[in-house]
């Protein structure tokens, strides 16, 4: 078990990686493992300014998670509004949002009892 949760740490932190590298803005992750009924170990969490944004950061995901694990998502939505793309990669989501999406959806207010952790621009 402990190779799993090593492997998906590693997730998180390429997923974190590539959204900073695409300039992804308020970069979180939640860890959702302690959650009763969550359906995912972990979510990373960004936002963007501009739907080309939101794809450019989901396709350097994309990219990155294949080139590292050999991996793409099982399931993808969103891409074609980029407005709010999901990236599933088993254990791990990646949210990829538009700011104003964002602020509508509160996925960390949602999921208010994960681990929390941010990595650029903390948010009020």
């Amino acid at each position: 078990m402990a190779k799993k949760k090593d492997k998906q740490l590693e997730s998180v932190e390429c997923i974190v990686q590539a959204m900073d590298e695409k300039k992804g803005v308020d970069i979180l992750s939640m860890d959702l493992r302690e959650i009763p009924g969550a359906s995912f170990d972990y979510f990373v969490v960004c936002e963007a300014s501009s739907g080309p944004q939101v794809r450019a950061i989901a396709d350097e995901i994309e990219e990155q998670m294949y080139l590292k694990f050999n991996l793409d998502p099982l399931h993808k939505e969103g891409y074609a509004n980029a407005e709010w793309v999901l990236l599933d990669f088993g254990g791990v989501v990646a949210h990829i949002f538009l700011d104003s999406t964002r602020r509508h959806y509160r996925l960390e207010e949602l999921w208010g009892d994960s681990g929390i952790k941010h990595f650029n621009g903390d948010k009020e």
